[in-house]
């Protein structure tokens, strides 16, 4: 098996875990009373923002291993908003990459307001109920682990939980998922199955979309430069984890980043 092969296998047993834990029955029970507060959009923070900064926390990775395993929920989110971020982007996915549904209600509770991705290896309409009970506002599908048919019923079930979808693609391939059009649409430049990173995908990759979709880049960007050019070939959010998680201090991080862009 590949990296992607193994975590989506491993997923499927956590989430059987997780309905022994809590029924189906009870998370939708509890979700319902959520339905009539809506959550802020990360489509329109993206588009109406000058930088498009989806700051992540992110404490571990598959290829790296830790990156920050003493990263605080209730710290470092909280400072990413403080210092400019657009939005948010929490790991909720505790084996591979060290992350916690709890990191999102966490950081809700630290006093974070703006639009937060759960981002996980969601494969079960199970895990939307999950992310709309943790805080999320929008969650992440990937076109590499879901089949047509079961993306367009997981965004629809998403949509009708509140929460908006990034649709994670990375090649020609899987461009056909666009057509599903969800509310933004991820060009991930890290391969999934090998975790090989190539920026160039994005640039790649812009011009096979629809032009009026939300565009996202997603992983391997380090330099402001990069985020400019990404700009001007059409692309409004910019998901950013190792290169603020690996400094002492990720909001600060985020600040000087910004400050760069807007030179």
């Amino acid at each position: 098996m590949d990296i992607l092969e193994e975590i989506v296998a491993h997923k499927r047993l956590e989430v059987e875990r997780f309905k022994q834990e809590l029924s189906e029955r009870e998370i939708h029970r509890r979700v319902e009373s959520l339905l009539d507060f809506s959550v802020a959009s990360m489509s329109k923070a993206l588009t109406s923002s000058s930088t498009g900064i989806i700051a992540e926390f992110k404490r571990r990775s598959p290829s790296k291993g830790w990156i920050k395993e003493e990263g605080q929920a209730d710290i470092i989110p909280l400072s990413y908003q403080q210092n400019g971020a657009s939005a948010l982007s929490i790991l909720a996915d505790e084996k591979y990459f060290g992350g916690s549904d709890e990191f999102i209600s966490i950081a809700r509770r630290s006093g974070v307001h703006i639009p937060v991705l759960y981002k996980n290896f969601v494969i079960d309409e199970y895990q939307l109920f999950q992310a709309r009970l943790c805080g999320a506002s929008a969650v992440l599908l990937i076109a590499a682990d879901l089949t047509l048919s079961e993306c367009r019923s997981l965004l629809h079930t998403a949509h009708d939980l509140g929460l908006e979808v990034l649709l994670e693609m990375h090649s020609k391939e899987e461009l056909e998922y666009a057509d599903l059009e969800p509310d933004m649409c991820g060009i991930n430049n890290r391969n999934l199955g090998s975790f090989v990173t190539d920026v160039e995908n994005s640039f790649r990759m812009a011009e096979l979309l629809p032009k009026e979709a939300v565009k996202v880049s997603e992983s391997g960007i380090s330099n402001p430069d990069t985020v400019r050019a990404l700009r001007a070939a059409g692309f409004r959010g910019f998901l950013i984890g190792e290169t603020f998680m690996k400094t002492p201090d990720p909001g600060k991080a985020l600040t000087d980043f910004i400050r760069e862009i807007e030179l």
